[in-house]
């Protein structure tokens, strides 16, 4: 009797560090496209009334684990009954990272003017601020839900040929901390802010050192945004390259004959397939457009 449990305590030790070990291959997998859904997510958690910041990060982070429920069952029947279905996925999920990548790439070169509609002269009531926020949170939820099931899917195209009890463990890990270690991120960066006038605002003396932390954290707060916009681009451009690297045969074997660094190659097909998308799709929006004012 002692012996079956100390071989279900070897069984159960094995299965963890096997666990353990896959965690770590899907985490590196993934940490690109968490990059990502960082820069994303400090963006749509900005701009609210500080007193409702946090709540509002509160309303998306559930969102985000209601997505992560509804996506992992789905992801998991996949792998059991149609696991081709898994590389489809990734592939349709590098083009539009790929697009999404470009399109950033040429906003950031090309300059645009933004129309900027007639601000009002009456301030806009509790109501109207919470209808606001709705719409926010809707519009945050649902990016969420696009970055989560590239997450899910990379995270398990990583322990596809492992079994389902370490499939489920490990994606499901990477699930929950993708949500918890995002937010939890987004949270003190939009607070940056915050703190720092607490910090100004600390005593009465002026160019005390809480006064210098201070102005350092409000000052660093919009840099730290732009810098998070720039890194999960490059990350975008990266996972997607990453993901026609490893499920198409033929860009695979061209890393191979190309004697470039992985990386670099990654991140060149990422950017050479996304300026193609972009162009395509910019071009069919411009026709749809185009057939629309005929009509």
């Amino acid at each position: 009797m002692a012996s079956g449990f100390f071989a279900l305590f070897d069984d159960i030790a094995a299965l963890m560090d096997d666990v353990a070990t896959m965690g770590k291959i899907a985490g590196k997998k993934t940490a690109g496209i968490l990059g990502d859904d960082l820069a994303v997510n400090a963006e749509k958690a900005s701009g609210f009334v500080s007193s409702r910041e946090l709540p509002v990060l509160w309303a998306i982070t559930k969102g985000s684990l209601l997505n992560k429920v509804i996506i992992l069952p789905f992801a998991f029947l996949l792998s059991v009954f149609f696991p081709p279905a898994i590389a489809f996925i990734l592939i349709i999920g590098g083009l539009y990272l790929a697009y999404e990548g470009a399109e950033k790439v040429y906003e950031f070169i090309v300059p645009h003017h933004h129309v900027k509609s007639q601000s009002r002269l009456e301030p806009l009531s509790e109501n109207e601020i919470l209808e606001q926020e709705k719409v926010k949170v809707k519009s945050a939820i649902l990016t969420d839900f696009i970055l989560s099931v590239e997450i899910v899917i990379i995270a398990l195209g990583s322990v596809q040929g492992q079994h389902l009890n370490i499939q489920i463990p490990v994606v499901s890990a990477i699930a929950i901390i993708a949500t918890v270690g995002v937010y939890g991120i987004v949270a003190l960066i939009v607070r940056m802010d915050d703190l720092g006038w607490r910090l100004i605002n600390w005593n009465d003396e002026n160019d005390t050192l809480s006064d210098k932390i201070g102005r350092f954290l409000v000052q660093a707060l919009p840099k730290v945004v732009k810098s998070l916009s720039i890194i999960g681009t490059i990350a975008l451009l990266m996972v997607s390259g990453g993901l026609f690297v490893h499920n198409i045969p033929y860009i695979h074997h061209l890393e191979e004959v190309i004697s470039i660094p992985g990386i670099l190659f990654e991140l060149l097909t990422g950017l050479i397939v996304g300026l193609v998308m972009f162009i395509l799709i910019s071009g069919l929006k411009k026709l749809i457009k185009t057939a629309g004012k005929k009509d």
